[in-house]
């Protein structure tokens, strides 16, 4: 962990990102991949094959990841 608890406020963001609705368990994700060759999409979908959330990801004009939205 860095001194200033950077990592940590990482950790936390990424996990409230990437976590399964209450009651629910992400059994497989599926990727989406832009013109450039970057992740455009991640779906996450339970068990029975329903959709959980989509993590769709910008992209800056120099390739460096602007923002990660959750829908």
């Amino acid at each position: 962990m860095s001194v200033w608890g950077g990592e940590s406020i990482h950790d936390a963001i990424l996990s409230a990102l990437t976590s399964a609705p209450t009651g629910k368990k992400i059994a497989k994700y599926a990727f989406t991949w832009n013109a450039g060759g970057q992740v455009d999409t991640i779906k996450a979908y339970d068990s029975g094959g329903a959709l959980l959330f989509t993590l769709t990801f910008s992209w800056n004009a120099d390739s460096t990841l602007s923002e990660v939205s959750r829908s």
